[in-house]
């Protein structure tokens, strides 16, 4: 049975709590946040108790944390935790700052414990299926692949201010399904980007509307495409070009009802928010880390692919600000 410290309060926490319960193989301990009120209410919901950051990671009865605090605190809690002989489940992204993540990689390094990053959509069964389907050869070799992610409507500027940006806070997903699919990192990236949804997200140094192309070392190629708002709801399609096919993930709707009259064929909109969208993803995701750490296996996702896709992310703000491809050797 894993013992879980959950640190964070939160909405994300919340979701984690729920998977962290539901599982056979995990219970949730304890639950710690800056505003302690938070965390006694939360632990409370789900039959843990609340307790600071530092009784969490000093318990030898806990043996698992989930971190889903805000960013500027994940590397120095994954330290901590790992540290304290711990094994991790850490919220994306590992930090704000490249180089304060690829510290906290060495430093983790050190310690041997198992890291893994909250890059959910992995475990999404769509993308999940279009993954198996490409590695079984059913469209050949992988030559064009399309990350469509849209969100409804844009987070508040008071987020905007403290999210690292676009490319960081929410490409940072499409960054890493295009490193799960293509199967490695890419030799550059060129990013464009403008602010047409909110004035003040421009106001506050970031951009709501952007596209990224992403070169490999062999030609292939990748377009990931990003709005802070798509007004019919959450817009989430892959689509991937191969030699001898091509593979489609389409939008996961409110139903599945089809309206056909003489005034056309209508149907239902896409699920509206993230955690409709990806709540599947986030089960499967736990229950990957339960599986991997309980066995002692390979983690799924690893803090090195965290710190690869935050340096993809690093990579498309200097291409933004430059106006020219950055290739990913020179982050």
């Amino acid at each position: 049975m894993l013992n879980v410290g959950l640190l964070g309060a939160g909405r994300i926490a919340g979701v984690h709590a729920r998977t962290i319960t539901a599982h056979p193989g995990s219970q949730l301990a304890a639950v710690s946040d800056h505003f302690p009120e938070y965390a006694e209410k939360l632990a409370a919901e789900y039959g843990a108790t609340a307790r600071t950051t530092d009784e969490v990671l000093a318990d030898p009865s806990i043996n698992a944390v989930l971190i889903a605090t805000s960013t500027d605190t994940h590397s120095d809690l994954i330290e901590a935790a790992t540290a304290a002989g711990k094994a991790v489940l850490c919220e994306k992204p590992v930090d704000l700052s490249l180089d304060r993540a690829r510290a906290c990689q060495r430093a983790v390094r050190l310690t041997g414990q198992p890291v893994m990053i909250g890059f959910n959509r992995r475990f999404d069964p769509n993308f999940g299926a279009m993954k198996a389907a490409l590695n079984a050869g059913e469209i050949g070799k992988a030559e064009m692949l399309s990350i469509t992610s849209f969100d409804p409507a844009p987070p508040p500027l008071a987020y905007v201010k403290v999210s690292g940006g676009i490319f960081r806070d929410m490409m940072i997903h499409d960054f890493d399904m295009a490193n799960f699919l293509m199967g490695e990192a890419p030799e550059s990236v060129a990013a464009a980007g403008s602010s047409l949804v909110d004035p003040g997200i421009g106001e506050a140094g970031d951009v709501d509307t952007a596209i990224v192309t992403l070169r490999y070392a062999d030609g292939r190629l990748a377009v990931i495409r990003n709005s802070r708002r798509a007004a019919y709801g959450y817009d989430q399609r892959v689509e991937l070009l191969g030699s001898e096919g091509m593979l489609q993930a389409e939008n996961v709707l409110e139903n599945t009802v089809v309206k056909s009259s003489a005034a056309g064929v209508t149907g239902a909109k896409p699920t509206y928010f993230f955690l409709e969208r990806y709540m599947p993803a986030f089960t499967a995701e736990w229950s990957a880390f339960v599986d991997a750490v309980g066995a002692g296996t390979d983690l799924p996702v690893t803090l090195d692919d965290g710190v690869t896709a935050l340096a993809m992310a690093e990579a498309a703000t200097r291409s933004h600000q430059a106006g020219a491809p950055v290739k990913l050797s020179d982050i």
